[in-house]
């Protein structure tokens, strides 16, 4: 008989830490689901593979056709010197120039997925 108690008494304790793990994965999927936490890794993996697309366009597409205009050749050295003061200024206009492209990719792709949302005035 004692047996037959622990028995069940260690079946329902079993059953009990199931449940509470199963209950435990249920709220994760809903806090994933809730949150759109997928939604935003996915978007920042994609939005980490553009910032290098990007780069690749402005460093060997862009800044070669910009480079002939830049004394000595060389724009990601390109200084300017002004009596004691050097001015690094050919790494800063390569950041502006992706950081630029990257706004109006992400601007253009935000107004494509968010058009339907306006709400037009009557």
């Amino acid at each position: 008989m004692d047996l037959k108690k622990i028995k069940d008494s260690n079946l329902a304790k079993l059953k009990t830490v199931n449940f509470e793990k199963i209950s435990i994965l249920g709220e994760f999927k809903e806090f994933l689901k809730e949150y759109k936490v997928i939604g935003l890794a996915v978007g920042f993996i994609i939005g980490a593979a553009a910032t290098t697309l990007v780069q690749s366009l402005v460093n060997n597409i862009i800044m070669p056709i910009v480079t002939p205009f830049i004394p000595g050749g060389e724009w990601q050295t390109a200084k300017l010197t002004i009596g004691k003061v050097v001015i690094g200024w050919g790494g800063f206009v390569g950041a502006l120039i992706n950081f630029i492209i990257l706004a109006l990719v992400v601007f253009m792709v935000a107004k494509y997925l968010f058009k339907e949302e306006k709400v037009g005035k009557k």
